[in-house]
């Protein structure tokens, strides 16, 4: 009796909170089924919702007219790897070494400063289980690491150890390899790697292991490593030869470099001291210094730190950059209301509300509190329309998605700027002095697992 009982019980008689079948007649009801319903449907089940959404008045209001623009020549091609954010720092380093040393064109190898920023972070991780090897599985230092043991993301602070620790090569010295232009493979199989590792170096700890015998097993991990990224990406250069030429194209020079006499002669900045990183996050208190824990690229090398501040300080210090011709690190929030025929961010340019018969009224804040947004891509700012009383109109950023609209370029609206940019990264000759004072703060340590941690891609 007991089971038929069970038996009769109506299949949406669900407990509180539950969706009851009183409920899902009622949530069935608020679908009206009419014409525009069953059209919409129809165009939904063929086509992208983007596609359905595009506003067709929007296509109309952008141009490609800037009041001021950085000179910039050629476009780079991350290809299929979240590897924007040092695409963005060598674009933004040989625009300056193009200027200063009349060169008609360089690129610089993305593959080269890869190769290394993979082996660092491999040591990061590593020691990383060396330092909490003490800590539970379960702790969520621990956690944390191992759910993200290697990523090929980064940010700027990562980018400046790298260029300073290693130099850099021009791109005919260790050209792309398909594993760097596709680097998802590659990342896991290092990634499966090192997380066995890491259980091995807990264990080595937990048998009593001493700090001496856990470095040489570390150092054998990373030899590891090494082998997987030569096989897959090359052997980075110690020294090259490497031929200048002016912009008429005659020899200047013919000269033996190693990367770090390379940058040293035609860089010679010092990007871990000479930039400030600006960052605008609504959700915590501005005109502070923030400081994200295990948020590096190197084990010995710095934490991203930022100041964060109101965008209408962000984006003056950017006017001062874009006026004095110089390009500048830049990540936002690409995935939103991007119009990738028309090369264009846009807040208008979908209307989705319409589309959806619902309202999407999120602050930044709120989207930021609620993971809905975030820094996903780096590019390089480049340009910036201003009106007759030098407000902005517009931005242009110079991508890494290869040729396309805009000669590789996207235009952004000042007003999607607000809403979807999230760090800068300026000289500090552009930086007001109160700005710089912040500095001197001791900053506010943030976990590695806040929600602003998210790389560039």
């Amino acid at each position: 009796m007991g089971a038929l009982a069970i038996a009769l019980v109506p299949a949406f008689a669900a407990p509180k909170g539950g969706i009851s079948a009183d409920m899902l007649d009622r949530l069935s009801a608020t679908y009206q089924n009419t014409t525009a319903d069953r059209a919409l449907r129809n165009a939904a089940a063929t086509v992208s919702l983007d596609k359905l959404a595009l506003n067709a008045a929007a296509r109309n209001t952008a141009d490609n007219n800037f009041s001021h623009r950085v000179p910039s020549k050629g476009i780079t091609n991350q290809e299929r790897s979240g590897r924007c954010w040092l695409f963005t720092g060598l674009n933004v380093l040989r625009a300056q070494m193009m200027k200063e040393h009349d060169l008609p064109k360089l690129e610089l190898s993305q593959c080269y400063n890869f190769f290394y920023d993979q082996l660092e972070k491999s040591n990061l991780f590593l020691q990383g289980m060396i330092d909490y090897a003490d800590r539970p599985m379960d702790d969520k230092m621990v956690d944390w690491l191992f759910r993200h043991p290697l990523n090929d993301g980064g940010q700027y602070t990562g980018l400046a150890d790298n260029l300073s620790k290693y130099g850099v090569v021009p791109s005919e010295v260790m050209a792309e390899t398909f594993s760097s232009n596709n680097t998802d493979r590659l990342r896991s199989l290092i990634s499966l790697r090192l997380r066995e590792d890491g259980l091995r170096l807990r264990r080595m700890k937990a048998d009593g292991a001493s700090d001496k015998q856990l470095a040489v097993a570390k150092e054998e991990m990373l030899g590891e490593v090494y082998r997987m990224l030569a096989r897959t990406l090359g052997v980075p250069p110690s020294e090259f030869t490497w031929t200048r030429r002016d912009s008429d194209g005659k020899v200047v020079s013919t000269k033996k470099y190693t990367p770090q006499s390379f940058y040293k002669e035609f860089a010679g900045n010092d990007l871990k001291h000479n930039y400030v990183m600006l960052m605008n996050d609504p959700t915590r208190e501005y005109h502070k210094l923030y400081e994200i824990d295990f948020d590096r690229h190197t084990y010995d090398g710095d934490n991203w730190t930022y100041i964060n501040l109101p965008m209408d300080e962000i984006k003056a210090m950017a006017v001062k950059s874009i006026k004095d011709s110089t390009a500048m690190y830049f990540s936002c929030d690409v995935g939103k209301f991007l119009d990738r025929d028309r090369g264009v961010l846009d807040m208008d340019a979908f209307d989705y509300e319409s589309l959806m018969g619902t309202p999407f009224t999120m602050d930044k804040a709120d989207r930021i509190r609620t993971y809905a947004s975030g820094s996903s891509h780096a590019m390089t700012l480049v340009a910036v329309d201003l009106d007759q009383e030098g407000k902005p109109l517009k931005w242009m950023v110079e991508n890494s998605w290869g040729p396309g609209a805009n000669d590789g370029h996207l235009i952004i609206t000042d007003p999607w700027m607000d809403e979807y940019m999230f760090r800068l990264v300026v000289e500090k000759k552009y930086v007001p002095a109160e700005t710089l004072k912040i500095l001197k703060q001791k900053p506010v340590m943030l976990p590695a697992w806040d929600p602003m941690f998210a790389p560039d891609m």
